[in-house]
């Protein structure tokens, strides 16, 4: 089941609980990261455990960065590029 970690709401990376980020990652075999924007000096905060996985034959961590638009956001910019106006 996937987990999701949010930096805002919990102590991401390690926390007494041991419900951090690293926590779950050395148990883990493979990762998959999805992130809104991503920092390589971020990464160094997690690389040396991601580094112990062993792949079997399939690449264990795969790392997809990026963000989606509300719709909100994009129709007004549709209406925008058809020059037309934006309902109130």
């Amino acid at each position: 089941m996937p987990t999701i970690f949010d930096n805002i709401a919990t102590e991401f990376l390690e926390n007494a609980a041991h419900n951090g980020l690293r926590d779950a990652l050395k148990v883990a075999r493979r990762g998959d990261f999805c992130v809104g924007y991503f920092n390589l000096r971020g990464w160094k905060h997690i690389d040396d455990v991601v580094e112990t996985w062993r792949g079997d034959g399939s690449v264990p961590c795969h790392l997809l960065v990026g963000m989606q638009r509300l719709p909100q956001e994009d129709l007004p910019k549709l209406y925008r590029s058809l020059q037309l106006e934006v309902p109130a």
